[in-house]
């Protein structure tokens, strides 16, 4: 199941660099703007539960798509290139394991925890 999750999410990312290919922007934009939606990470320099509020406001799909959206609605491509590069950083945020936070801790994600390490404990827990 696993595999087939992280081929969607490949196929949504590869959607995206189809979107952007139909705007009128330089190739070397994309590659210099998919990580800048981790500026949410800064959120968890105050602590755990506002980090994950600004990481998951920059992670979310569904706020990627209303921004898209609202982009074509107002004609602006400014708008419209924010909402194609949040939507594939999560999407390659997602292929990679990583998914929106919960507010006890930055390692857990609605995907699991993050790390090997943690998640074979949990194994071992369960198996116990």
């Amino acid at each position: 199941m696993k595999t087939i999750l992280k081929t969607e999410e490949l196929l949504m990312f590869i959607l995206c660099i189809y979107f952007f290919s139909l705007m009128d922007y330089s190739w070397w934009l994309f590659p210099a703007l998919i990580l800048v939606p981790d500026v949410g990470l800064l959120g968890y320099a105050h602590n755990a539960k506002t980090g994950a509020i600004v990481y998951n406001i920059f992670h979310h799909k569904g706020i990627a798509i209303l921004v898209g959206a609202f982009g074509i609605l107002l004609n602006n491509q400014e708008v419209i290139l924010t909402g194609i590069i949040l939507f594939a950083h999560s999407s390659m945020d997602r292929m990679l394991g990583f998914g929106l936070k919960y507010k006890s801790s930055f390692d857990d994600t609605h995907l699991g925890s993050i790390g090997k390490e943690k998640n074979q404990k949990k194994s071992i827990e369960v198996a116990i």
